[in-house]
């Protein structure tokens, strides 16, 4: 074994909330040169004669350093200090070591993998003297996190958020938790608790957390749970609502209650359209609240599948979450890919082995796209891949040489049956000039159809201002009228 540790609680703050156990051991690695603590800043280290002079790892706060590598140093150091102590080295932290101590559970895993051995001597938490001060009920759900390590954050479980030892991390906090809270959701700032004489508690709404000096490595922030309907900005809270609208009546929405897949399959092709409306537009404000509604969409359909015992919205992101890790083993797994055209090699071979495992083998890899796309989106996807497995031209040149050989079809039709299918030749083509042209042909069309929408308002614009409408122009007034309303600013030439 290289070197072992014991990690001991310093417990929340007041010299006799020390366990007999700690103070022994404590006293006896402080005499021995084999103690150190992470902070000076707590009221027992300081009351304590025996730990006077013991070693810290504060200057690890202190400077430039980005938050997240704060504790990755502390533990670095409390590793050195092992392997190059004689006997058990005693790394002392505030409350419990197992709560709220995220250098702790680092250490666990780094010193594992070392051969060191550590072992944990319990203190009394902080926790205790929190939830008695705030007069809460751990058995509600609470979560206890480190200020410097969130995570996941729940809103409607009661958070107790520990330290919050300074201004600058205050504010992390605060806009951790902005993205789960109302600005106005009333905290409390909690320090040393339990520490008589110091104890200092203080309600201020979430906003308000990082506006003074104050905060120190006692400084705690108690975080109250919102009411589940309050926790507007959870996906979650959208399924609840949804589940709420479909109850059976009284309580449900009677509109609500009677839709179908095939009820709802209008309102899912709607709103996808005018989310891409608003991103055409660059409305991005149109564009929240159009995803919000395709969004819906989902979650309704979600709940429809669950009330049949199909599936509900938990199945749907779990597939898509597993199938974006299981095709992208250059991001989550060991298989490093070195630019987009070997990533979308990749994607196609793993496509083919998921349909080998559903006994899909058979199936072509152009049957995956849907036949109601728009067609020229459905053209541009279908080349796309076939292009994957090489089946393409070799260069630009030659989709621009197909391009003047279907026009020339096109031009040399005469029934109106071979119009038809040169006409199509010729636009398929041109969507694989597209791709070459890295461009989006869907997108392409719709701007140029917005463009003449636009220089066509401009033009019957202009004809009121002439006091004439557009069937009063000849041919070459309305090039006229076409010709000033291309020299106009417009959205999409400005």
């Amino acid at each position: 074994m290289m070197g072992s540790i014991a990690v001991v609680g310093l417990g929340p703050g007041a010299r006799e909330q020390v366990t007999r156990e700690a103070e022994t051991l404590l006293e006896a690695a402080a005499r021995e040169g084999r103690l150190v603590v992470r902070t000076r800043i707590h009221p027992t280290v300081e009351a304590w004669p025996a730990l006077a002079g013991v070693p810290s790892l504060d200057h690890h706060y202190e400077g430039g350093e980005r938050f997240e590598e704060t504790y990755t140093r502390i533990t670095a150091e409390v590793l050195e200090r092992a392997a190059s102590t004689e006997g058990e080295l005693v790394y002392a932290v505030p409350g419990h070591p197992l709560v709220g101590e995220s250098t702790v559970q680092l250490l666990r895993r780094e010193a594992a993998g070392r051969g060191i051995a550590v072992r944990i001597v319990p203190g009394l938490s902080f926790v205790d003297a929190v939830l008695g001060a705030v007069g809460a009920d751990a058995g509600d759900g609470l979560r206890v996190a480190d200020a410097l390590a969130l995570g996941r954050i729940e809103p409607t479980a009661p958070l107790l958020v520990c330290q919050v030892y300074s201004r600058a991390v205050a504010s992390q906090v605060k806009l951790a938790l902005a993205e789960h809270y109302p600005d106005e959701h009333e905290v409390v700032l909690v320090r040393a608790v339990g520490v008589a004489g110091e104890e200092r508690m203080e309600r201020r709404k979430l906003f308000e957390i990082d506006r003074d000096e104050g905060a120190d490595h006692l400084t705690s922030l108690w975080v109250p749970a919102l009411a589940p309907l309050d926790a507007v900005r959870e996906p979650q809270t959208l399924v609840e609502i949804m589940a709420r609208l479909r109850e059976p009546e009284p309580a449900g929405c009677p509109w609500d209650r009677e839709q179908t897949h095939e009820t709802l399959r209008r309102y899912l092709l709607e709103e996808t359209y005018e989310a891409l409306d608003a991103i055409d537009a660059g409305d991005f404000g149109a564009l929240e609240e159009e995803l919000g509604d395709l969004l819906l969409q989902v979650v309704f359909h979600a709940q429809i599948a669950r009330e049949e015992g199909l599936f509900d919205l938990g199945d749907v992101v779990s597939g898509i979450s597993q199938k974006l890790i299981r095709r992208h083993p250059h991001v989550f797994g060991e298989d490093k890919e070195q630019d987009s055209q070997a990533v979308l090699r990749n994607w196609e071979a793993l496509k083919r082995e998921e349909r080998r495992k559903k006994d899909q083998a058979e199936k072509s890899m152009l049957d995956g796209v849907p036949a109601s796309m728009p067609a020229l989106s459905v053209a541009q996807a279908v080349q796309d891949r076939a292009a994957r497995v090489g089946f393409d031209w070799p260069d630009v040149s030659g989709v621009l040489g197909k391009v003047a050989e279907e026009a020339g079809e096109l031009a040399r039709a005469e029934l109106e049956e071979q119009r038809r299918e040169e006409l199509g030749d010729l636009l398929f083509v041109l969507v694989r000039l597209a791709s070459w042209l890295k461009l989006d042909a869907e997108d392409a069309l719709r701007a140029a159809n917005r463009k003449f929408r636009e220089r066509f308002a401009h033009m019957e614009r202009a004809a009121r201002g002439e006091g004439r409408t557009l069937d009063e122009y000849d041919a070459a007034g309305l090039d006229a009228l076409w010709n000033g309303a291309k020299g106009a600013k417009t959205s999409i030439n400005r």
